[in-house]
Parts: C-alpha cells; structure tokens; sequence
C-alpha cells in the first residue's frame, strides 16, 4: 500500500484551503494619490487612457468626463462609475479598469539586527511578523525590542483604525516599542502602515573576566542578569570567589561607578539579582593566591617593601 500518495493529496489539500482562506482574508485594494489606472473603453479608441489618481483623490483627465472620485475605492467601483458616465455619451459602454501602477503607499524600511535591511512593498496590509520574515529575520545581535515609527497618516483607515499618523497637536513621536518575546508568543503583532520605519535594536555588550568557564563578551538583552550572564559564559569555576564579584559600571566621560555583588547571597535567595547595563565589565576572582587583581597589589606591596629595605615576612 502507497501511504506517500493519500499524504501528498491530503498535503495539496490544505494548500489549496490555505489559499482560498488566505485569498478570502485579503481586502480588496483601495486606490489613493499616484495609482495609475489603466481605462479602456470597448470599440472607443479615441476614449482608451491611463490615468493617475491626483492630490484630490480624483481621476481628473478622462476624455470627456468630469472628475471621478477615486482614493479609498477599488478599481470595480471607479469601473461603474466610468461605465455611468460614459452611457451619458455613448450606447452601453464596456470599460475595463486596471491597476497598473501602485505608488500610493510608500514602503515600509527595516533596519537594525536584521538579515537584509532594506524596503518593503506595502500593496497591500501585513503584519509585523510578515515584515520580518520578509528580511530574513533576526540576527544574533537582536537586542530583545523592535521600534516601529509611523511616519504616514493611515490612507484610508478602516474601522478601529488611526485615522492619523501624527498627533494633532505634534507634541509626541508616534512610536511604538513591541517586544521580541511578545511577538514570539503572539501576543503582540501589529500591522505594519506604509512608510513606517521598523529598526530592530541591536544588543550592546557585556564584559565578563576572571574565574569563570569562557571569559569573553556577551550581548545584552532584555532583562539579563548577572545570574544569567554567568551562564552563558558556562558558568564560575570551582576557585571562583563568588561572595566578592565586582561590576565595573560605565557612566558618562569616561567615569565608572563599582558595583560589589555577594554571588552567594543572590544564589541562596537572600538578595535580589543584578540586571546588568550595557558595557558592564564583570570581574569574577578567585580564591587563590593569583586571583582577580590581589596579586598586582600583594605584588606591588613587595617591591615597596623591598625598595625601603623593609625585610619581607
């Protein structure tokens, strides 16, 4: 019994109800400024143009005709209402419309920890997990938010839509932050609008030395704490001196600020984690002789010492 042809039908199947649900789910297009229509009347050779959608939202340059109301239409309604104007002029006129160019919704830019930035056609409504796929997803470096920047007044907003893009009063930025994780679990994926620019963050670094398994840098992202931190790195080793972990802090013109940490303490749940900032250097000691920088100090106390002839105990 061939068990691969019953799969292979009941595959082609599904795809073939995926489309039409999908086809089912896709609004029809809504003309706006720009959108170049193709018009062709039925034996009326004189009467055959393209026209474009002007700044009013008008089809303003058929021969013959007033001007006909266009933005936020599809091209079967724009088809009737040419069909009504002509029969004023002629028997039973057929007309034909066609789109033949779409340049009333600007495209969507992605940039940041993506595979390939770049712009995105926005013939017609998606979402944000859409766009991103479309770029090739996240890269390694994705810091954990996404910033969506609306940058276009929605052209013809539907119900539960903005009408605007921009406040009225312009005193906010219409931005708008959607977590990775957020999106990942599906509970927030919005739609993307023309010309909205979509930067995916990019991590910034964390810095971890001394007694642990892989001493190197690790990006930061949302929420990492020193706790995590050292995981990543596979962990402390057994010398390591966990109640004396130092974080040295980078604050503005070049100073520091040194945060003490007793890892022991977080391990056993009598104190609270530490989330770590970006371009937090961590140093992890250990117990021996050599041990983090008390050797550079027991060093130097030496050859103090015996610089003053102070004998060496």
């Amino acid at each position: 019994m061939n068990l691969k042809r019953p799969f292979s039908i009941f595959a082609v199947l599904i795809c073939v109800v995926s489309g039409v649900v999908y086809g089912q789910q896709q609004k029809a297009y809504l003309l706006g400024p720009g959108d170049v229509l193709e018009i062709r009347v039925f034996g009326q050779h004189d009467l055959n143009s393209n026209a474009q959608v002007d700044s009013d939202g008008n089809l303003s340059s058929l021969p013959f005709l007033d001007p006909i109301p266009a933005k936020c239409r599809t091209e079967r309604q724009v088809q009737k209402d040419i069909a009504a104007a002509y029969s004023r002029l002629i028997k039973d006129p057929q007309v034909s419309v066609r789109i033949i160019e779409r340049n009333s919704r600007q495209p969507a830019s992605v940039s940041g920890a993506v595979r390939q930035a770049g712009k995105i056609s926005m013939d017609r409504r998606i979402r944000l997990n859409e766009l991103l796929a479309a770029v090739g997803g996240f890269t390694d470096k994705a810091a954990g938010t996404i910033q969506i920047l609306h940058t276009e007044a929605v052209l013809c907003p539907g119900p539960g839509e903005e009408a605007e893009a921009l406040p009225v009063a312009g005193t906010a930025v219409p931005l708008q932050v959607v977590k990775i994780a957020d999106l990942q679990k599906g509970s927030a994926n919005p739609f993307i609008r023309p010309g909205d620019l979509v930067l995916v963050t990019e991590a910034e670094p964390v810095y971890i030395t001394g007694s642990v398994v892989s001493p190197g840098s690790i990006m930061l992202r949302d929420g990492l704490t020193l706790s995590r931190a050292l995981g990543m790195v596979g962990g402390t080793r057994k010398e390591a001196k966990l109640s004396q972990i130092v974080i040295y802090r980078q604050k503005a013109a070049g100073a520091q600020d040194i945060v003490k940490v007793d890892f022991e303490a977080i391990k056993k749940n009598q104190q609270p984690d530490v989330f770590l900032q970006p371009y937090d250097v961590i140093e992890v000691s250990d117990t021996g002789f050599f041990g983090g920088r008390d050797w550079l100090a027991a060093l130097a106390g030496m050859f103090l010492r015996s610089a003053v002839g102070i004998p060496i105990p």
